[in-house]
């Protein structure tokens, strides 16, 4: 889907770091700026979505724990006014509060403590997640009367309204819809949506799959557009196949 951009294109980047712990905030501005990001800083809620406003950061890094707000009220503050992509820094073990950040919005999280590979890594993952070019012209793709995507436009319909999308949320879509009627991996869409960064992650493709149901499905607990291939992967609805079927029967 689309090419990937170069190292070149991803620095200079704006990152926003919103932590409270003075260390930390200097020993991830040092390694971000050593890559080539320009980093501005913020050291609580306010400041933070201060900084948004003004700065209009590429990326932010929120941690979860700060002195004001906390950093899951912050970024449900912040998708109401922004898609900039955010990961979200979180403790060792906490796994609800990964959870609870990827549900409200995040792109993806670190967990303390990290090195600057991983940081570094995490950072240039995204930003290529969310900024990737665009895909090659695909036209409107009609699955059925209900369901319509126009993969030139960045567009999804469900009974003609207009459905947004988060950008990750996109990519796994377009990728289960230009494969229709095959199963894909687990190991499979990480790679292809994430990054191979991601391939001890199984977790988000669980995630995003429930997020893709609740905007398209009519009954997301009885899928028809996204199938479970229980112990393999995912498979979308061979629409294609459908609507031969449909034309030789003579079915409207």
């Amino acid at each position: 889907m689309g090419k990937y951009m170069s190292d070149t294109q991803i620095r200079d980047r704006r990152i926003l770091v919103v932590d409270d712990e003075e260390r930390m905030v200097r020993f991830i501005r040092l390694n971000l700026e050593h890559d080539g990001f320009q980093v501005t800083e913020a050291f609580n809620g306010t400041q933070a979505l201060n900084k948004v406003r003004s700065s209009l950061p590429d990326l932010i890094l929120l941690d979860v724990m700060l002195p004001d707000l906390d950093g899951f009220e912050v970024l449900r503050i912040i998708r109401e006014i922004s898609t900039v992509p955010v990961i979200m820094l979180t403790a060792k073990g906490e796994e609800d509060d990964r959870v609870r950040g990827l549900e409200t919005g995040a792109d993806d999280y670190i967990t303390k403590p990290f090195s600057p590979r991983e940081l570094v890594s995490r950072v240039r993952a995204v930003i290529r997640r969310t900024e990737m070019v665009s895909p090659t012209t695909h036209g409107l793709i009609e699955v059925d009367n209900r369901l319509k995507i126009d993969f030139d436009r960045h567009e999804v319909w469900v009974n003609n309204e207009l459905i947004q999308l988060r950008p990750t949320e996109y990519r796994l879509l377009f990728h289960l819809v230009q494969n229709a009627g095959w199963v894909i991996p687990h190991d499979q869409l990480l790679a292809k949506v994430w990054g191979y960064e991601y391939q001890d992650e199984p977790h988000y493709v669980r995630l995003y799959i429930n997020y893709l149901r609740n905007k398209i499905e009519e009954d997301p607990a009885n899928p028809k557009y996204i199938l479970t291939e229980r112990g393999i992967g995912y498979r979308f609805v061979d629409f294609r196949r459908q609507k031969q079927k449909q034309e030789l029967s003579g079915q409207p």
